[in-house]
């Protein structure tokens, strides 16, 4: 198993950034697809951007394409999520998650997840 626990969260401004981070504990980081998620209020859960065992190869929402950018350290066991130019709509708890399975959009496929952290966009 893997334990995440995310930081970073809090409140900003349009137009500004935050960086979020998700510490891994259990078995090897390396050996987890992980990926990013967001739930806004009133709304379903919905992908993010997910990076494969060594960080090549990631994949994003179009929603957050060329805002975002997700990465890894696998020596530190922890994924960031590097969140530029924010906007009002993408307030919400934002969670990571992990399996190791397949790189994935769908939330089904992943068996490990944090407890969420707020992130909240003022106009």
């Amino acid at each position: 198993q893997v334990q995440l626990v995310e930081a970073g969260g809090g409140l900003v401004q349009a137009g500004g950034s935050l960086r979020l981070s998700c510490a891994a504990s259990g078995r090897p980081f390396s050996t987890y697809y992980m990926a990013w998620f967001r739930q806004a209020p009133g709304k379903q859960r919905e992908f993010v951007a997910t990076i494969s065992w060594s960080g090549d190869t990631t994949n994003y929402a179009n929603s957050v394409k060329g805002r975002f950018t997700i990465a890894r350290d696998n020596g530190k066991s922890t994924l960031f999520l590097q969140m530029n130019s924010l906007k009002p709509e993408d307030t919400a708890v934002y969670y990571c998650a992990a399996t190791q399975g397949t790189m994935s959009p769908f939330e089904r496929e992943y068996d490990y997840w944090g407890q969420g952290t707020q992130v909240t966009v003022s106009s």
